[in-house]
């Protein structure tokens, strides 16, 4: 009886989910991509006067072409700190997706190269 009632409520979660995202409203510009982006963003703790240039493209449906590749990068400290802010930005980009575009967006996104400067709080 418990497995049931514990499907139901996996099943219940995941149908919430889709419809949460089916709802979202749609990103019309490129500046409403950054914004929906950067509100994904934390940067790593003591980053100092850190950013990282991170270059991607998109499908329609709001997914990556292949993984974002970092551009230019300006991390204060050692590799093992240059690293976790490129991480950290990576997946700040990672976990916002998939993105809804709307249909006009779509159209024009699909392909393109964009680049996205995370910073770090002190910026």
């Amino acid at each position: 009886m418990k497995s049931g009632t514990a499907l139901s409520t996996i099943v219940g979660t995941v149908l919430m989910a889709a419809i949460g995202q089916s709802n979202a409203a749609s990103l019309d510009t490129m500046n409403d991509v950054a914004t929906a982006i950067q509100a994904c963003w934390t940067p790593p703790a003591d980053a100092g006067n850190s950013t990282v240039t991170l270059s991607f493209s998109f499908r329609r449906d709001g997914t990556l072409i292949g993984p974002p590749k970092p551009t230019a990068i300006k991390v204060a400290g050692d590799e093992k700190a240059r690293k976790a802010f490129v991480d950290a930005a990576t997946a700040a980009l990672q976990n916002c997706l998939p993105l809804t575009f709307s249909p006009a967006l779509a159209k024009g996104v699909a392909g393109n190269v964009f680049t996205l400067q995370f910073k770090s709080p002190k910026q």
